[in-house]
């Protein structure tokens, strides 16, 4: 359905050796649509990138000049969707279809949001024709698993040279219509996947650049959060979701007004992890 590509399927950015004990991902602002994956789609190219967390790859530019590490997905979340388990398969969609055991079930496959996107809300189904079970596997054999082999690598290096790795695992979220909600939500899968403290430092650095800051609801975290997070081993995870009002303009597609402010953000939101995660063993003590 789409044809492999000699361009990368992500990219990786910053120096060989990390400067930062954070690490970034942004796995849902693809753009790389192949002409084969615009072909397969009923749906057209507007329409599929409302999937997409629109230009939060460009937001992480000022966090990644300091140093940190940042994978950047250039495959688009209709193609793969990086932040899901590669079980979660709507088999439907599949042909032919995968064995039931090898499937995870769960909401977001019901919905039309597993691994490959089926369906679109407001839109109706987006392909002409089921995925052939080959191109799934190729799918994941090429973008998926080497995007967490290299998120694995990168976390570990992290760890290796500061003694803790931090991930912030960068996402947008559609707007709040009545204005009252968070602008940004952290996610901590519900406190595992991340020490207290550094998800209170990266709540304050948010709320001292102007953002309301809410935390797990109604976005907890991810695959990427489950999978990377594991504060036992000194790796921590976090995800953070920013309203996309605040940093697109009113058609929600190019930068507007609140832009610099969100990269802003986002970049102070690193240094406060990377800070608290360097502090000494004594100052922590003395907090």
């Amino acid at each position: 359905m789409a044809e492999p590509t000699a361009e990368p399927h992500f990219l990786r950015i910053g120096p060989d050796v990390p400067g930062s004990p954070v690490v970034l991902s942004v796995p849902h602002a693809g753009r790389a649509y192949s002409p084969a994956l615009l072909k397969a789609s009923r749906l057209p190219l507007r329409t599929l990138e409302a999937l997409e967390d629109r230009l939060v790859d460009r937001l992480v530019w000022r966090a990644q000049a300091s140093g940190a590490v940042a994978l950047v997905a250039r495959a688009p979340r209709a193609e793969i969707d990086l932040n899901r388990d590669q079980r979660e398969i709507d088999p439907l969609m599949v042909t032919p279809p995968p064995p039931p055991g090898s499937v995870l079930q769960s909401a977001r496959t019901r919905g039309g949001l597993g691994l490959v996107p089926s369906r679109i809300n407001g839109a109706g189904s987006i392909w002409h024709r089921r995925l052939p079970a080959a191109e799934l596997d190729r799918r994941i054999a090429e973008i998926h698993a080497p995007y967490h082999r290299a998120l694995e690598g990168a976390l570990a290096a992290a760890r290796d040279r500061f003694g803790v790795a931090i991930l912030l695992d960068c996402h947008s979220m559609p707007p709040q219509e009545d204005g009252s909600g968070a602008s940004v939500i952290f996610g901590d899968r519900h406190g595992t996947s991340i020490a207290p403290d550094f998800l209170d430092a990266a709540v304050a650095a948010a709320r001292a650049c102007g953002f309301k800051v809410g935390r797990n609801t109604p976005y907890a975290g991810g695959y990427i959060t489950t999978r990377h997070g594991n504060p036992a081993r000194d790796i921590h995870a976090l995800q953070l979701e920013i309203d996309r009002s605040r940093y697109l303009d009113r058609s929600l597609r190019s930068p507007g007004p609140g832009f610099d402010a969100a990269a802003e953000m986002i970049a102070h939101v690193a240094a406060a992890l990377a800070i608290k995660a360097l502090a000494p063993p004594e100052a922590i003590a003395a907090e």
